[in-house]
């Protein structure tokens, strides 16, 4: 499985998206942004570039005349995309966390790059990721409706989360009122963000490699 990664991540995947994570992370710079779009710029550009560089290198056909089950192909990619991912959210955290020191007093309308707000980006990723992988895996080929489902789940979630940020003051008093100053209950909500996107993206592989079991590569 370790030689399908690193095939991935050298000939699989433009270079550009290894640099990009640094350019959308940089956004967190910007004061009182909806943040949200940050890691979101990752389901709007990487995966849907990425799937088809995938289709146009026919990376099916080649991977399946390599000595390799398709249960490690599927695990394999999962891994690139979770890999990348997580690039993406441990850039825009180091941004996040310079944005808080610049900026101290600054009044958030949306949600301020606390650790709360990353948990909820990784359930944002969790949900994406139940939806695109198994998807995609119907044909391990095809990715138009996969992704479109996927990416417009993932900003129904961020649309609904940031609303009620706004609607509700409880919400809000969690995510940039008193609430950032309790250590605990942020620990908690990203601990619960960590856990939903591992519980996710396992159950979006195990429903991908019986589907991807039914597909003849061509």
């Amino acid at each position: 499985m370790y030689n399908l990664v690193m095939k991935d991540l050298r000939l699989g995947i433009n270079s550009f998206f290894f640099v990009l994570p640094v350019l959308t992370g940089a956004l967190m710079l910007v004061p009182g942004w909806i943040y949200f779009l940050v890691p979101l710029y990752f389901c709007w550009l990487t995966v849907p570039n990425m799937f088809g560089g995938f289709k146009a290198q026919n990376d099916l056909l080649f991977t399946a005349m390599m000595p390799v089950t398709k249960k490690d192909m599927v695990r394999a990619r999962i891994v690139v995309i979770v890999l990348l991912e997580l690039l993406h959210l441990a850039l825009a955290m180091i941004f996040g966390a310079i944005t808080l020191r610049l900026y101290p007093h600054l009044t958030y309308y949306f949600f301020a790059p606390h650790m709360g707000f990353w948990g909820l980006c990784l359930a944002m990723f969790a949900i994406f990721n139940l939806i695109l992988i198994p998807m995609y895996y119907k044909t391990a080929y095809t990715y138009g409706k996969a992704t479109a489902a996927s990416i417009t789940a993932a900003m129904l979630f961020a649309g609904i989360a940031q609303w009620l940020g706004i609607q509700n003051s409880s919400v809000a008093d969690v995510f940039i009122g008193t609430g950032v100053d309790n250590t605990a209950l942020q620990i908690s909500i990203l601990a619960a963000g960590i856990v939903i996107f591992l519980g996710f993206t396992l159950m979006a592989y195990r429903i991908a490699v019986l589907r991807f079991q039914k597909v003849e590569a061509q």
